[in-house]
């Protein structure tokens, strides 16, 4: 797993970012999943109410992130298997793949909901034939899978959003029975401003950040124009420098980053390594109109302009013309 990889599952895990974007993408922002009703399914099995009764079967992790949303409907509590796949490039397979976790996670249900019957004891209703060779009982119901693919990368989403898109040039009345699948897709460049602003915590941030990356002047004036870019989380720049290679750095035990101050701090420094290339260029060259070898240049350059040894050799090779 790449540092990428690692950087984005973590933030992800966090339950109020979780719940932050299911929100915008199911409900545009209105808090209606809370972060707190979220329990995380990991490796660890967890007894999760399937069926008609009361049996507890365990659940399994099978994603990057999943989470057990638990809703109040009509006075009965409805659960529902809520995930995300963070994709840090564009994957061209992805209504396969995705399709592929949420039936797994639906073939788990029915194997698992046949097993609670069979181990459950105690209950008096009995099965009718059909029901107890299928193992699934009539009146029994799987939790829905919603899944979410959330796209890091800072071009244009050009991957399918569906099986049918996948399918080679067949007779559109194949194609008509064919199964079909649809992702939901997360992607900044896809996401207008309205949109972004539908998020409530710093994955705002990054998404805006990531759309904007490409344009540098745009950049500037979103970050210089959003007071929200004056305090965003450490691990919100932590995953900003992860995905688009920048370097917004941040120091001291502060939890927040004012993101313009530290941008112009990179400016800044850029000027100050250009100068001082320059500055070096203009010894290298002089030194060598003026007649001296570059062995002396080299120790010039290791004593008056702190290089080491390689540094020197590699400078004189790219300025020596």
């Amino acid at each position: 797993m790449g540092k990428a990889d690692t950087i984005t599952k973590d933030y992800m895990r966090r339950p109020d970012v979780f719940a932050d974007v299911f929100n915008q993408f199911l409900y545009h922002g209105r808090q209606m999943i809370l972060p707190d009703r979220l329990a995380e399914l990991d490796t660890t099995e967890i007894a999760v109410p399937y069926g008609t009764g009361q049996t507890l079967v365990p659940e399994q992790k099978y994603r990057d992130v999943a989470k057990l949303l638990t809703a109040m409907t009509d006075g009965k509590a409805a659960y529902c298997i809520l995930a995300v796949e963070n994709e840090a490039k564009i994957n061209y397979a992805m209504p396969v793949k995705d399709g592929l976790y949420d039936f797994m996670q639906l073939a788990k249900q029915v194997t698992e909901t046949a097993n609670a019957h069979k181990k459950d004891k105690k209950s008096t209703v009995r099965p009718t034939t059909d029901e107890f060779l299928s193992g699934f009982w009539k009146g029994d119901r799987l939790l829905p899978v919603v899944t979410l693919v959330v796209y890091f990368g800072a071009e244009e989403w050009d991957g399918p959003l569906s099986l049918k898109e996948m399918y080679a040039d067949v007779d559109k009345e194949i194609l008509k029975y064919a199964a079909d699948y649809q992702i939901n897709l997360i992607a900044p460049k896809r996401f207008t401003e309205r949109q972004l602003n539908e998020f409530h915590t710093n994955f705002r941030e990054i998404m805006k950040f990531i759309k904007y990356s490409t344009d540098s002047q745009k950049l500037k004036e979103k970050i210089s124009t959003d007071k929200r870019f004056q305090s965003v989380e450490r691990q919100a720049v932590d995953v900003i420098n992860a995905v688009t290679g920048s370097k917004v750095k941040y120091s001291g035990r502060k939890e927040a980053v004012d993101v313009c101050i530290a941008i112009q701090e990179i400016r800044e420094e850029g000027r100050q390594e250009g100068w001082q290339q320059g500055r070096i260029e203009g010894i290298i060259l002089a030194y060598k109109e003026m007649g001296h070898s570059q062995e002396e240049v080299k120790s010039y350059l290791t004593m008056k302009c702190e290089k080491n040894d390689e540094e020197a050799a590699c400078l004189i090779k790219k300025y020596w013309k």
